[in-house]
């Protein structure tokens, strides 16, 4: 694959932008999913998004369920497979090579085995060739390292999917993925290193170097679990959204500002991020944060094993969450489609109060709550979910 060299001078730098840089700065932008980055702290957004998980859906290899092993995931097949269902978004990793490519990969290390032995790989320390040549090749006749991957729980196991696909560049994404197809960038760094701003920055405009030269009008939110990587990019760049990622206080991490939604929300106005994704949990145990996330002008998606539940997506419907990242692309995308959206799209559209073959526009949803229903559900669903 021929790759372009490029100067990282040529992408913005923090000495380019001021500390308390104003949202001022921000264009207005409108695509074909209809976002909106305004003038202001926040940027609209006017539907309920359902994002793709890694594209298709990530990879369990230890589940049950062949949906989790259907498509290798963060691939360019995986992206594509996503893409014929209706959804927004595809959700991907991206971290940058040590000869500065941007490529798409979730864990931090790669696992192959060599003459018997298990070897790791950290990816950040591979150049693109080495990245490469893991997985299947897209040469005829060439064989790439074949892929092992750690589990949760420490064990090591054979990357085996249902259709296996060639690992893939940030700008093979752009070039090779259905155009009108949302991404969702998450900013991948490892939990347990402790970054050099200087590091953060480098890795930070290699990946915008690509975005400018290859997104052209295709819808971008950037998000990250990494507090400093998502305010530094918000001030690197003035094109696209910045969201903070959360486990939403479901698991305790060394930086106190990734420990609960409240937290996340101070990131978010402290360093004028336009929203929140949190795990899906993390809402349901803490519903009275969500008013508090969108008084603050903020855009608040989820992730998360739940989200794959119909009935649990529907439920954040209700509650003003503006979109779930999900695993399960085909059934809850239909389901967003049976439950969320009307049957009328010009009755919609113009806000009218309409029926449709004798039935209100309203009945078409299968499920339905009153004000009062809905609030004894917020109270319960804390108290379930605890295990």
């Amino acid at each position: 694959m021929a790759l372009k060299a490029v100067h990282v001078s040529d992408v913005p730098n923090l000495d380019q932008v001021q500390e308390n840089a104003s949202l001022s700065l921000y264009s207005t932008r409108f695509n074909s999913k209809g976002l909106e980055l305004s003038r202001t702290t926040s940027f609209r957004i006017p539907k309920f998004l359902v994002i793709g998980h890694r594209g298709h859906g990530m990879n369990i290899l230890q589940s049950s369920d062949s949906r989790m092993k259907a498509i290798k995931e963060n691939s360019i097949l995986s992206f594509n497979s996503a893409a014929k269902f209706p959804i927004d978004f595809i959700e991907f990793d991206v971290q940058v090579t040590k000869d500065d490519c941007p490529v798409i990969f979730h864990d931090d290390v790669i696992l192959s085995e060599e003459n018997g032995t298990i070897f790791e790989k950290r990816v950040t320390e591979l150049c693109l060739a080495e990245f490469l040549c893991y997985g299947p090749q897209k040469e005829t006749g060439k064989e790439g390292k074949f892929l092992w991957r750690k589990t949760k729980d420490g064990k090591i196991v054979k990357w085996n999917v249902e259709i296996d696909a060639p690992l893939c560049t940030l700008e093979e994404a752009f070039q090779k993925v259905e155009p009108s197809l949302g991404f969702n960038i998450e900013l991948k760094f490892d939990d347990h290193i402790v970054y050099q701003q200087e590091h953060l920055i480098h890795a930070l405009q290699a990946i915008l170097q690509v975005v400018f030269e290859f997104a052209k009008d295709r819808p971008i939110i950037f998000s990250s679990f990494h507090p400093d990587a998502a305010q530094l990019v918000r001030k690197l760049q003035n094109n696209y959204p910045v969201l903070f990622l959360t486990n939403g206080g479901n698991e305790i991490y060394y930086d106190v500002r990734r420990n609960s939604l409240e937290e996340a929300l101070k990131v978010c106005l402290e360093g004028g991020l336009q929203g929140i994704v949190s795990e899906v949990k993390g809402i349901f145990r803490n519903p009275s944060a969500v008013p508090k996330i969108k008084e603050s002008k903020l855009s608040l998606l989820t992730y998360g094993k739940l989200n794959n539940v119909p009935e649990a997506v529907y439920m954040q419907h209700l509650m003003g969450i503006e979109g779930v990242i999900v695993d399960l692309v085909h059934e809850i995308s239909k389901a967003v489609g049976d439950m969320i959206k009307p049957a009328n799209p010009i009755v919609a559209e113009e806000g009218l109060s309409s029926e449709v073959n004798g039935e209100s526009n309203e009945a078409n949803s299968k499920l339905q709550f009153s004000q009062q229903e809905l609030s004894f559900l917020l109270k319960l669903i804390p108290e379930l979910i605890q295990h």
